[in-house]
């Protein structure tokens, strides 16, 4: 099993109030200098926050939400000091709950 970290927002604030993608597209190109393999993905209303152990954490976000999820704790710090506005927190999976860390309840349109 895989601990997954988490920043937690609107879309409207992630995706059109903050520069997420520049910041994105800026670790992106630098993983890709260093050889490093991405750690990191923005999904759009993510399937974990359905997760019973996360009951507290839906209840909290907006309703139409987006995640970044990552492997790297420090990345998912260095963004809540930067973004500020958001929820953070971990998971673990696979598993019963969670059976796909990065899966989606957004529909493709």
């Amino acid at each position: 099993m895989q601990t997954y970290y988490y920043v937690l927002a609107s879309q409207q604030f992630l995706l059109h109030e903050e520069p997420i993608q520049e910041v994105l597209k800026e670790r992106t190109r630098h993983y890709h200098e260093q050889e490093k393999q991405i750690d990191f993905w923005l999904v759009k209303q993510p399937a974990f926050l359905e997760a019973p152990q996360l009951a507290e954490v839906k209840a909290k976000s907006p309703k139409h939400s987006v995640a970044i999820i990552s492997t790297n704790s420090q990345f998912i710090t260095w963004l809540k000091l930067r973004l500020e506005y958001v929820i953070t927190g971990e998971f673990q999976a696979p598993s019963e709950t969670i059976p796909d860390a990065l899966a989606s309840l957004a529909t493709v349109s």
